[in-house]
């Protein structure tokens, strides 16, 4: 995928060169995000499930910036001394991968049969499916290989084709992520649907809600990916919103699997990430000589990463590995985004918790500002029932606790 500059040519009238220039802010860009993980530090790749995390809160430049970078954000909670248990354990990896290991076996006949019964009932039955080989160096290799394999499914209808683990490309505030689903299927209609394999049981057909809506969001971010690429074909194949979700049944191993639509999902992901500050942006904002590499001291390393803004929820301690660090740093800047997302919403103006105390009180804010007079509203109410609570008792009135025990 290199590009290479065009000989120049002499003469009144040169024709002009039909080879593009090399890409030198992307390649800047790459590295300068290489500057910023550590010149010896390997890239960590950003899956689907961390872009998911990613599109449901635009608005937080770190995350942006170090996955951007491809920073091992796990191995940076832990130098910064605040690790996570985010993530999955070794236990559920490894049942995971024994149980797609079973769906994928003898060439994928299962998670056909299961694509054909659940998807597409009225098509002929899959035989003898195609299963082409992806196999190439490195990411860019693989997403070409997977593009290619796509694009020759598409022109030969009436197949079946599986694709084992393709590698898919989508644009991240102008950095590329590389995604890995477990699985494609192309149906002999040419229409391409994501299959998604977990290893959480469902139950009487039914598996648990918020799981599948996990699975879901991450879905989403493969059907983008495939979208974006069907968009360079001509025709462009069709990308199903149903996704096929294969999960083991009731409490076997035995897979089964159901139809989820994402477009929901899809539309709210697809508007997250259009969102997202561009990384180069927040990159030129960076002091000079800012570095995420764990190995560094730690009154070095935590100078920058507070030198990126965080948009810190509650939320993140499900999602993301810094979490507990940015918890930390926002209870310290007493930042009311501690209280959650909506609370937030309703404070408007007033970013820290002394803000809201000081319009309470009437000291600073707006009288004309709703959320400044419901604050007042509310310390005024409150103050009245304290007084009131305070009040000495009538003669002869009987006390809450002694009507209570009369009745």
């Amino acid at each position: 995928m290199s590009e290479f500059h065009g000989s120049a040519r002499s003469g009144p009238d040169p024709r002009p060169s039909r080879t593009p220039l090399p890409p030198k802010r992307a390649t800047a860009l790459r590295q300068l995000l290489a500057e910023l993980r550590g010149p010896e530090v390997p890239a960590k790749a950003l899956d689907a499930r961390a872009l998911a995390a990613l599109a449901a809160n635009p608005g937080c430049r770190r995350r942006a910036i170090l996955d951007g970078a491809g920073v091992d954000k796990v191995a940076l909670a832990g130098a910064l001394g605040a690790p996570s248990a985010f993530g999955q354990s070794q236990f559920a990896l490894t049942r995971g991968n024994a149980f797609e290991a079973r769906v994928k076996a003898d060439g994928g006949a299962e998670l056909l049969r299961l694509a054909h019964a659940v998807l597409d009932p009225g098509a002929e039955p899959p035989g003898e499916a195609a299963r082409p080989d992806l196999s190439a160096i490195g990411p860019e290799g693989r997403t070409a290989r997977t593009a290619l394999a796509l694009r020759e499914a598409a022109g030969a209808p009436g197949t079946w084709t599986l694709l084992d683990h393709p590698m898919l490309a989508l644009d991240v505030a102008g950095s590329p992520a590389f995604l890995e689903p477990d699985a494609v299927v192309v149906h002999p209609d040419g229409g391409w649907t994501v299959v998604e394999i977990k290893s959480f049981p469902m139950l009487d057909g039914a598996a648990d809600p918020a799981k599948v809506g996990a699975a879901a969001r991450q879905a989403a971010v493969y059907v983008l990916a495939l979208e974006e690429l069907a968009a360079r074909l001509d025709p462009a194949p069709q990308v199903r919103h149903e996704i096929l979700l294969v999960c083991p049944k009731d409490f076997s191993n035995l897979p089964t699997a159901s139809a989820v639509d994402v477009r929901k999902q899809r539309s709210v992901t697809a508007r997250q990430l259009t969102r997202l500050t561009g990384i180069q942006d927040i990159a030129d904002a960076l002091p000079e000589g800012t570095c995420f590499d764990p190995d560094l001291p730690a009154d070095r390393l935590t100078a920058a990463v507070d030198s990126v803004p965080a948009a810190y929820a509650p939320e993140c301690l499900a999602a993301c590995e810094l979490a507990f660090h940015c918890r930390e740093r926002s209870r310290a800047a007493g930042a009311v985004t501690t209280l959650g997302r909506p609370v937030r919403a309703e404070l408007g103006g007033l970013a820290t918790v002394e803000d809201v105390l000081s319009a309470a009180r009437g000291e600073t804010g707006d009288p004309d500002d709703p959320a400044v007079a419901a604050l007042r509203r509310a310390a005024a109410l409150r103050a009245e029932a304290l007084a009131e609570a305070a009040r000495p008792e009538l003669p002869g009135a009987r006390s809450a606790q002694e009507v209570a025990r009369c009745r």
